[in-house]
Parts: structure tokens; C-alpha cells; sequence
């Protein structure tokens, strides 16, 4: 089994090769690239690897930024210290994500998880298998979030959020009573957490809860203008090509 390590800490990577040596026999370490760019030439000049180990925070940003420019043939198991982007992860071929420290019986498992989709002799159909598997699921999307206020925290309730704006790449959350909060997370980031059922990425500024809206009218050129009950938000322009998505939101 070809195996590329994607880790930009090397005592993180020395354990996982090691518990990989433990675990399997035919295990071959095509490599430990350490950021998203060496990571990117590598997967776009050399023949693509069986199985992934990658951490999320390289060197150089999110691996994330990997996916648009590279198109994987092979599935991948997140390994990381942050838990926030497990939902982001499934989204794409994602066996396992595992929280660091990664612990042999995890990784164990997940490897069978990968014995047990890459069954078949057709590379294509085991790969239609694999996708398939990660689509069954479940997703559990964020219900609160836990802010720091005053001396300790708070928690907000997803379903008390009208609406989300980005200014000035800061993250805000607007509630029924009108409080503004910021957040620790990008807009991509909340799309990838919140429910699509109540939440609409009306831009690339905004995200509107549907029980937000007040009303929705013609703009020029294909457009959409967008009204919340908020008095605060102002108008919300949704783009000709995101129109007809919003429209099928509403008319579910």
C-alpha cells in the first residue's frame, strides 16, 4: 500500500509512519511533504498514492486549498488537533478524522474502513464504492456556538441567528434582537457548518436565515433584491447565477 504523508510537524509524521509500520507490513512512505504548495506539486507530478494521511493546518493554510487545484484518485484520512473542520472534511473523499494525538486503535480502524471500500479489482467502481459510503453519513451540523463574554463564555443559538456578514475579513453573526457578534470562523467555514435547510450563502459576504427574509424582489439584469426583517441589514443583492438556487431553496 503507497501511502503519501501530508504533515508539516515531524514528530506527528515520525508517529504516524511508525504506528503505519506497526499496523501493516506492506505499508510503502511515498513521502512527508509539509505545506500546501510542496503537497500540490507533488500530487500533480507523480502518480497519486493509494491512501492520504493528511493534516488540516500545514505550513502555508488549510490543506483544503489543495482540492481545487488538484483532482485526487485516492481517498484520504484527516489527522489533526482541531475538531471544527470534521464537517469540511467529509465533503471531500474523507475516510476517518482523527483528533491528534492519533492513537493506533483509530488509525487501525480506519485503515480496515479502507480495506473494506477498496474491495474491488475496477479502481473506478471501487472509488463510486467509497463515495457512496462517505455520502451515508450522518452529518450533524452545529446547533450553538460558544463565545467569550466578559470574564467566561456564552452560547448562541444557531436557530436566534438571522443573519451572517462579513466585513473587513471579520465574521459576524446578527441575531433576532439585533446583537452583532464575531466569530472565529470565515464565511466557507459557517457554509460548511450550518444546516443548507435554514441557511442560504446569499454572497460572499452574506448568509441569511430563511426565517430572516421579509421579502424578495426583481433587480436588473437577473438579479434578486433581498429584504430581511432586520431594519439594520440593509439590502441583500443575490447574483443572477444564484438566483434560481435561492428560489429552489425557498420552494422546497
Amino acid at each position: 500500500m503507497n501511502i503519501l504523508i501530508i504533515e508539516d510537524e515531524k514528530p506527528n509524521a515520525n508517529r504516524l509512519i511508525k504506528l503505519l509500520a506497526e499496523l501493516r507490513e506492506d505499508v510503502h512512505i511515498m513521502g512527508v511533504l509539509g505545506s500546501v504548495e510542496e503537497s500540490v506539486n507533488f500530487l500533480t507530478q507523480y502518480p497519486h498514492p493509494d491512501l492520504i494521511l493528511m493534516d488540516i493546518r500545514l505550513g502555508d493554510g488549510l490543506c483544503f486549498e489543495i482540492f481545487p487545484k488538484v483532482e485526487l484518485h485516492c481517498p484520504v484520512i484527516f489527522t489533526t488537533a482541531y475538531d471544527e473542520y470534521a464537517l469540511r472534511a467529509f465533503k471531500i473523499y474523507s475516510l476517518a478524522y482523527l483528533l491528534k494525538p492519533v492513537e493506533k486503535a483509530e488509525l487501525k480502524e480506519a485503515l480496515c474502513m479502507y480495506d473494506h471500500v477498496i474491495q474491488e479489482t475496477n479502481p473506478n467502481k471501487a472509488l463510486d464504492q467509497l463515495v457512496d459510503y462517505i455520502k451515508s453519513k450522518s452529518v450533524i451540523y452545529r446547533s450553538r456556538f460558544l463565545l467569550p463574554y466578559k470574564d467566561g463564555y456564552k452560547t448562541i443559538l444557531v436557530s436566534s441567528i438571522d443573519y451572517i456578514y462579513s466585513e473587513h475579513k471579520i465574521t459576524h453573526l446578527v441575531l433576532d434582537d439585533q446583537t452583532d457578534l464575531i466569530v472565529p470562523f470565515t464565511m466557507d467555514e459557517l457554509e460548511d457548518q450550518l444546516d443548507p435547510v435554514c441557511f442560504f450563502r446569499a454572497n460572499r459576504q452574506h448568509m441569511i436565515h430563511i426565517n430572516s427574509i421579509y421579502s424578495i424582489h426583481n433587480y436588473f439584469n437577473g438579479k434578486l433584491k433581498v429584504i430581511l426583517k432586520n431594519p439594520l441589514a440593509g439590502e441583500i443583492i443575490i447574483s443572477k447565477e444564484k438566483s434560481g438556487q435561492l428560489k429552489a431553496w425557498l420552494d422546497r
